[in-house]
């Protein structure tokens, strides 16, 4: 069940997602090839001490990415 559009930088640490489309044509083209697809499930993992950057599970490994580059990401929240 969909809830919320927001970005990726603002998920909290255990929500997931599904990726919607993108705000940079230049970051998304690096996003597509780390397997940041439309439709893909992430799930925020970790955050640094001091906020960036954080670490997000997509497509079965974990991706480091700065808050930057995680707010170009449109996503929607889902719930079991």
């Amino acid at each position: 069940m969909a809830l919320l559009v927001s970005r990726l930088s603002e998920l909290r640490i255990g929500e997931m997602a599904v990726i919607d489309s993108f705000t940079d044509p230049v970051m998304s083209l690096k996003l597509l090839e780390m397997g940041c697809t439309p439709g893909e499930k992430v799930q925020l993992i970790k955050v640094a001490p001091m906020g960036d950057p954080i670490a997000i599970a997509v497509s079965g490994y974990l991706l480091s990415l700065r808050k930057a580059e995680a707010s170009t990401v449109l996503i929607h929240l889902v719930t079991d």
